[in-house]
């Protein structure tokens, strides 16, 4: 794809440290977090320079536990131009709470970026994607909390989140609330998961730049990439004790994760969420 395009698609980073994810949810605590050796920041500031370097913006979806502890990582994402959303705090699934819990976590995020950054917090993520038909009353929590947007369904079938038989394109809640799905693509059948996360460092990169360049072509709404910051570390600690799967797909491919990355941003043109989908928030 040609650099110079008009085509804008929004790039997302979850900051978030190796030992929050999913994947080890049952191996280490959370009360153990703070004795884990942290790599967020210096895994963070180095996308930021990549970043720089391809003239990219993002929205970093800041991890209000991370935000608390390294309040001048935010102050560095939001001063370089970046969006800064959020993506709770705790890093509990939505699935996981009540409806008051997670009003209590999503705006204890949001209150905590906006103190750091001094902007106001439009965008949120539920990390693993946990918002579904389960627990729709999440978007009306989003909504009261004071949020213009989320990004927090995917419409696939997975094993650990994805609401398939929900719209694949940006939509107006009925609770006042802005959802901007994850990118899926129609092949063979199947909704295609393309927006990145484990299945852009499991396939090959001409594989997914055709993927893209399909969706751009066939499709009249935003491409949304994500990726976290752990992932183009593969010098980060080997937790022991995980299931064979979830260390299967936290670690598949680190090595190559950071020059796959530097093609994407060299192939097309990114820009943060809240200016790529302006043109459906102001309807």
């Amino acid at each position: 794809m040609n650099k110079r395009s008009s085509v804008f698609s929004a790039l997302t980073v979850d900051v978030e440290d190796y030992f929050h994810v999913a994947a080890f949810e049952r191996t280490i605590a959370p009360a153990d977090w703070d004795n884990m050796p942290a790599r967020v920041q210096n895994n963070t500031r180095q996308l930021l320079d990549l970043f720089d370097t391809h003239q990219a913006k993002a929205t970093f979806f800041m991890l209000g536990w991370v935000a608390e502890r390294f309040p001048e990582l935010v102050k560095d994402i939001h001063q370089r131009g970046h969006e800064v959303a959020s993506h709770g705090y705790n890093h509990s699934k939505a699935t996981s709470q009540s409806p008051a819990e997670f009003f209590q976590d999503v705006s204890r995020a949001k209150h905590l970026l906006e103190d750091i950054t001094g902007s106001v917090v439009t965008g949120y993520r539920a990390p693993s994607f946990s918002i579904g038909k389960q627990n729709e009353w999440a978007f009306a929590s989003l909504q009261q909390a004071g949020y213009q947007y989320s990004s927090s369904t995917y419409p696939v079938i997975h094993d650990l989140y994805g609401t398939p038989d929900w719209p694949q394109q940006p939509y107006l809640r009925k609770e006042g609330i802005w959802e901007c799905p994850m990118p899926v693509l129609s092949m063979l059948g199947r909704q295609l998961p393309i927006a990145g996360g484990g299945y852009f460092r499991l396939l090959p990169y001409w594989l997914t730049r055709r993927l893209i360049s399909r969706y751009l072509k066939q499709k009249n709404i935003p491409y949304m990439f994500y990726c976290h910051p752990w992932e183009i570390d593969p010098q980060q600690p080997r937790i022991a004790g995980a299931p064979l799967k979830s260390r299967f797909r936290h670690y598949v491919n680190l090595n190559r994760m950071e020059t796959k990355i530097g093609c994407l941003l060299q192939d097309f043109n990114w820009r943060s969420v809240n200016e790529v989908y302006q043109p459906y928030f102001k309807r």
